[in-house]
This record gives structure tokens, sequence and C-alpha cells, in this order.
């Protein structure tokens, strides 16, 4: 749970959003983000009972910075109010389908995964697998395990129309329209702070393996 530094701070940070404010609070920031860091490095190794290939992996190859990239945004306010983390092998910048960590107190928390505005290559070997073998993909997303967590795949900015190289009138044409292979569930304020918030990430990362591991066993084979 986050009560002690981390929820305080990010909810500080998002009414005084300002460098002036941070610097005279560096202190506490450094205390939170270690906090966080410390939940990670607790995480993944429960996460690699179920994902061997995550044996090894430290908080600090896949926990965000705070900073904000301002330099194209109109919004100028110079640091993120949440902390994030993409638990991945190869760390936050891999190509690879990963495990999303997002806490936020002042907006909206998830937890979830797979893969985010992959590069073409890999967007196209998706939706070629997946139009030649729509059924593992629809058994993931259908299985209960998946549905207690995740409602079905994130469906924003999705195409309006078949994408090109495929047929139009294909009967699950739905699932090659996604830009994004993601999935994920809310964390309420009520799991922020609970004992159990560690057990409840642990049970999503679990439901959503099987998507990873489908979208990775894609990559791999198409040597992207």
């Amino acid at each position: 749970m986050f009560q002690k530094n981390i929820i305080p701070f990010l909810t500080e940070l998002h009414n005084n959003n300002n460098r002036e404010w941070f610097t005279q609070n560096k202190p506490w920031y450094q205390q939170a983000h270690s906090d966080f860091k410390l939940f990670i490095d607790d995480l993944i190794p429960h996460m690699a009972q179920t994902e061997p290939m995550l044996s090894g992996l430290m908080a600090k190859d896949c926990v965000y910075r705070i900073y904000r990239d301002v330099r194209f945004s109109k919004d100028k306010t110079p640091y993120k109010t949440h902390f994030g983390a993409n638990i991945v092998v190869g760390g936050r910048k891999s190509n690879k389908a990963g495990f999303y960590v997002h806490i936020e107190p002042t907006g909206t928390s998830i937890a979830g995964g797979g893969i985010y505005m992959p590069q073409p290559a890999v967007l196209k070997a998706l939706r070629t697998e997946f139009y030649h073998v729509p059924e593992e993909l629809i058994e993931i997303l259908e299985a209960p395990e998946f549905k207690k967590y995740f409602k079905s795949l994130w469906a924003d900015n999705m195409l309006k129309l078949a994408p090109k190289g495929f047929p139009k009138d294909f009967e699950h044409i739905g699932l090659l329209k996604y830009k994004s292979y993601v999935a994920v569930g809310e964390l309420s304020k009520n799991d922020l702070t609970h004992n159990n918030l560690l057990v409840k990430i642990i049970e999503m990362h679990k439901a959503l393996y099987p998507l990873n591991r489908l979208i990775n066993t894609i990559i791999d084979d198409a040597n992207l």
C-alpha cells in the first residue's frame, strides 16, 4: 500500500506542479520515488514465478522518470503526477509486450499491459497472425481469468476501416483494427491503501500473461 509517502506526495505535487515547490520538496520526492521502486522490486520476483524471463530485472530498469517532456505539448507543467513502471524483459524501453503499473491518486490508477503503439513491422506481424489464427487471441480475451480484471482490449484510437492488406469482410476484422494490443484494469483508491495491493497486481499479471506471451512469441517468430 502507498499511504506513507507516495499518495501524499503525488497529491501535493498535483496541487503544486511547479519547479519551486518541487525543489523545496525534493527530499520528499526522493523518498516517495524510492518507496515506489521498492514496491516494484518486491513485485518483480512474484511476477517472475509466472514469467521466468523477468528474473533479475530491477525496478531501476522499469520505473519512468517523473519529468515531463514539454517540448511539443501545450501543457507546460514540468512534472508527471503519477509514478509508472513498465515491467518487461529488457526494461521500460523494450519493444516487447510488458506489464505496466500506473499510480495516480488524483486521477486513474491502472495495472495491465500488452504492447502500446508498436512499430509498423511488429503491428503487421501481429495482425497477420491474428488474421490467420484468430482463435488464439479470442480464447485469451474470453478467458474468465482475463475478464475478471480486463473487459477487453483497449479500444482507443482504433482504425475505422480494415487495415491495408486485409479483407474488410474478415469475420474477426475488429481484432485487426487495434493500433495497440493493450488491456488495463483500474486500481481503486481503496486498492492503493489496502494491504492486498501487491496480491491484486500479481493476480492481474497472471491474468494478462497469456496475452503478453502470445504477442512476444509472434515478435520472436518474426525475428523483430
